[in-house]
């Protein structure tokens, strides 16, 4: 079963195709090749929201869909849940 997707092989973060529990082994699949990935949650990751795929430090730039989307406003280890609270997007910057 596939648990996240990226779409470029630049993104730093998944997106969650289901509701992700914390402490979960997940498997994903790169769209651009079919390749696979793999990641572990140590947070709950909610459907359809990014998941870390790295650690990130404040300033660092996330990249979605093969898009800088924002910046890291909170450090981020990888497994954790990328959203408002420790990601300020481009679009509000």
């Amino acid at each position: 079963m596939v648990h996240f997707l990226i779409h470029e092989a630049a993104d730093n973060v998944g997106v969650a195709v289901v509701d992700l529990p914390a402490g979960m082994d997940c498997d994903g699949r790169n769209l651009t090749d079919n390749t696979a990935l793999k990641a572990r949650t140590e947070e709950a990751i909610p459907l359809g929201h990014k998941i870390a795929l790295k650690d990130f430090a404040v300033g660092d730039s996330v990249t979605k869909y093969g898009c800088e989307i924002g910046r890291i406003v909170q450090p981020v280890k990888a497994g954790h849940h990328v959203h408002i609270h420790n990601l300020k997007t481009k679009r509000w910057a």
